[in-house]
């Protein structure tokens, strides 16, 4: 098994403000759905997170953007806001805080749409960051090709880093082939993975990350490893 621990961070630009207050806001939103009691908390889930049979019939719109702020377990949330920690920071520090904020939701509202259209007919809720992550890490892929990923290799015990294009290309190879092996009207409704969010969220990212990448990075930011 293999974690992203860390990476290299720039040195400079604007402070991830925005990046850790989402990362806040995740952790509270948990929280207070942990508080809800078993049925509280599923009612929770059902009520604002994205049904794709609902957007199709023009319902609840408002969960396209909810859903994103939502997790199903504690393990849905560590996993993400692990990601958003590490690959987060540096693009707010190149594109700043207001246009990190809408960049983050942008991309979660094409993940989370690019979901719908691969499951129309799926009744079952889908949840989590994930998708707006996925914009991030497409992002991060465009502007910090070169940055070094810190991935903890669990069964050596060792921690080893890897060009972000290698890690952040086989995620998203990954999460292609996982979503092709979904498609078909048999799978609608056996929930687990929303892998087209994730591949809807980092395209988005890859076309923002580019023309931020243009707009914006300049040789002006030095790379840090994350201590």
């Amino acid at each position: 098994m293999f974690i992203p621990i860390g990476d290299e961070n720039i040195e400079g630009g604007h402070k991830p403000l925005v990046s850790y207050s989402f990362l806040a806001i995740n952790v509270l939103v948990f929280l207070w759905q942990a508080s809800l009691g078993v049925d509280g908390y599923n009612n929770f889930i059902y009520h604002f997170g994205t049904i794709p049979t609902e957007i199709v019939n023009g319902q609840d719109y408002f969960t396209l953007f909810t859903n994103v702020f939502l997790h199903a377990n504690f393990m849905h949330l560590a996993g993400n806001m692990l990601f958003l920690w590490i690959f987060a920071d540096n693009i707010e520090a190149i594109v700043g805080s207001i246009n990190f904020t809408a960049f983050y939701i942008l991309g979660g509202l094409f993940a989370s749409l690019l979901h719908v259209w691969f499951n129309t007919t799926s009744e079952i809720p889908a949840v989590g960051a994930s998708g707006a992550i996925a914009a991030v890490m497409g992002a991060y892929l465009v502007m910090f090709p070169k940055s070094k990923i810190k991935i903890l290799v669990m069964f050596l015990f060792k921690a080893v880093y890897v060009p972000a294009l290698m890690f952040l290309g086989l995620w998203f190879l990954y999460n292609i082939g996982s979503g092709l092996m979904t498609m078909g009207p048999e799978s609608a409704q056996q929930g687990g993975t929303a892998w087209w969010a994730h591949i809807g969220g980092f395209i988005f990212g890859l076309l923002a990350g580019y023309y931020a990448k243009k707009s914006y990075l300049t040789d002006d930011f030095n790379y840090q490893p994350r201590v």
